[in-house]
């Protein structure tokens, strides 16, 4: 099993072993010490009761009720043990699922990822795993059982053999079923975090109804498949406590039969049943904890997918210097990950220092995905992007980032202060306060958005919901290119930035493209909406995937077709009419 084990995870329980170990140790004392009442029942029948011997009795009871005292102290510290091995694989490994999770580079990656881990982590620490420790010391219990008489051991190993054919079967019964079970409910909770991450859209829509049928059918989907998968297991947990319960019944009557025989003494008949007892309780317990494994199983399988080598290249170890901002694309690809449609087919191009690359075309021509690809958001299928010369699948992703700055269609924001949102959330790796308000003042600043903080109920303190919840999309979409030029990147990669903002919020835009490319920042702009090309150096004309035009501004637009020349030209115009005023975009080109 260890070897199907993905590296990380692998040495995660390596590094847990010293706490199972343990775990194991008190495990072999546990289950010597219940011997104890076995050893005081014959006592007390063999020799308190024929000698009538009080004080005797008296000296058992203490000796045992010391044993089960101690063997209580060793089952708390064990289960202490097994929390403290979840928890520490916990800490070992919840950063590193985290960070798979929230790599787009990963095909198929689970959005219910962290529930995996957690089933996995809990069911270490839960009663399916002290009955996996039990289960090897039922050995103990059958040559005890031996040692009273042979026929009681022979029975105990009928006994337990029985009952790990049962759990052989049920497991066999409710593989497939737990499996289909497991990935329906994971299903049903993805489209309900869905849904209520679109709460407004689903409520303006008069969809509720709708997707509410929608979602409870999956959740009758995954409820009906994970009873059924119930059904199969709880009938053989079922016939497994009629066989134990049977099979220690039968033991006090082959005791009796043996002690009638004069084979075994009467504190035999007694201490047989309870060996039975002691030696099944553990497959018993195994058996009816089946499902959880189970799961926890499906869960294990989907970590392993999630853990999977990506195609993508390690990045190198030598941390490259600061970049100066020239992003080159060679032939570079990019395939869409369900259809296989192509979505970008050999492009190429160079983005120098100082530049703003305007990039157009129309619905579905591959624009989103250029800016994706330029901003290392995704990586390409073919081709290479470079930074410097550098692939960028050769820089580490978080010092990458630092040196990129990326405004996407949705603004992206999360959950959080408007000043860990521009601040990528700085604080959390580490880094000075003073230095990261100076920084996030300075990009506000940058992006004419501080003034809009600051008439906010907290200013910068004010606490965003998820996606951005709390400001309108023009104010969401403003706080999002400040985040975008935190730290003063070198390389600006914007995905219709514009698309949201009001003649003020676009004029205040143009201004810092115009700001960021004189402190020679590379600039890419998707735009939509063409009145922010008015500033673009060059113009890039994609269509189906592909480079139709590229060069200068002006040249580009002799060149386009009249309806789309005229488009460009009047959103232009416009946009120099609504900033005539902005002395910054009087040195437009």
């Amino acid at each position: 099993m260890a070897l199907l084990l993905p590296a990380p995870l692998a040495a995660a329980l390596r590094a847990c072993r010293p706490h199972l170990l343990a775990a194991a140790v008190f495990s072999a004392l546990i289950n010597i010490l219940f011997l104890a009442p076995t050893i005081y029942m014959m006592q007390v029948y063999d020799r308190v009761v024929p000698t009538e011997g009080r004080l005797t009795l008296l000296y058992l009871t203490l000796v045992v009720a010391f044993a089960l005292a101690v063997l209580a102290i060793l089952d708390a510290v064990r289960s202490r043990l097994l929390v403290l091995a979840s928890l520490r694989l916990d800490r070992l490994m919840a950063g590193g699922v985290l960070q798979r999770l929230m790599s787009a580079s990963i095909p198929g990656a689970s959005q219910q990822g962290m529930r995996d881990f957690d089933l996995v982590r809990q069911t270490l620490s839960g009663p399916a795993a002290l009955a996996l420790f039990d289960v090897p010391w039922t050995p103990v219990y059958v040559l005890a059982a031996f040692l009273i008489h042979p026929a009681l051991g022979a029975m105990t190993i009928v006994g337990a053999g029985l009952l790990i054919s049962l759990a052989a079967l049920n497991e066999r019964a409710t593989r497939a079923r737990t499996r289909e079970a497991f990935g329906a409910q994971a299903k049903a909770y993805a489209s309900q975090e869905a849904a209520a991450a679109n709460g407004e859209v689903v409520r303006s829509l008069g969809m509720r109804g709708a997707l509410r049928e929608r979602q409870l059918a999956d959740r009758r989907q995954g409820l009906d498949l994970s009873a059924r998968a119930q059904f199969v297991g709880g009938g053989y947990a079922a016939l497994t406590k009629f066989v134990r319960v049977f099979l220690q019944s039968a033991a006090l009557g082959l005791g009796a039969w043996l002690a009638v025989e004069r084979q075994i003494s009467a504190g035999a008949i007694i201490a047989a049943s309870v060996l039975m007892s002691r030696a099944l309780q553990p497959i018993e317990q195994l058996v009816g904890s089946w499902s959880l494994v189970g799961q926890a199983r499906g869960a294990l399988n989907n970590l392993i997918k999630l853990f999977e080598p990506s195609s993508e290249p390690e990045a190198s170890g030598t941390q490259l210097p600061p970049p100066a901002g020239i992003l080159t694309l060679e032939q570079v690809a990019v395939r869409a990950p369900d259809e296989g449609r192509i979505l970008l087919r050999g492009l190429s191009l160079r983005l120098a220092p100082g530049e703003i690359l305007g990039v157009i075309g129309p619905s579905g021509a591959g624009k989103t995905t250029l800016a994706r690809v330029a901003a290392a958001a995704i990586p390409p299928d073919a081709g290479a992007v470079r930074l410097d010369g550098a692939s960028l699948a050769d820089w580490d992703g978080d010092r990458l980032g630092r040196h990129i700055g990326y405004v996407p269609q949705e603004s992206g924001l999360l959950a959080g202060s408007i000043r860990d949102n521009i601040s990528r959330f700085a604080l959390w790796s580490g880094a000075d306060p003073a230095i990261v308000d100076a920084q996030v003042v300075d990009a506000a600043q940058a992006a004419g958005v501080h003034d809009l903080i600051l008439r906010l109920p907290k200013g910068y303190d004010t606490v965003l919901a998820a996606s951005g919840r709390g400001l309108s999309a023009g104010q969401a979409q403003r706080v999002a290119l400040a985040r975008a030029l935190y730290g003063e990147p070198s390389l600006l990669v914007l995905d219709e930035p514009n698309s949201a903002l009001d003649a003020d919020g676009e004029a205040a835009l143009n201004r810092a493209l115009l700001a960021a490319k004189a402190r020679n920042a590379a600039i890419l702009v998707v735009a939509h909406r063409t009145g922010i090309l008015n500033i673009a150096d060059r113009l890039l004309v994609l269509r189906d995937g592909q480079l139709e035009m590229l060069g200068p501004r002006a040249d580009v637009v002799a060149r386009m077709s009249p309806p789309a020349k005229s488009a460009v030209q009047a959103n232009g115009a416009a946009a120099g009419k609504s900033a005539a005023a902005t002395p910054a975009l009087q040195a437009a080109p």
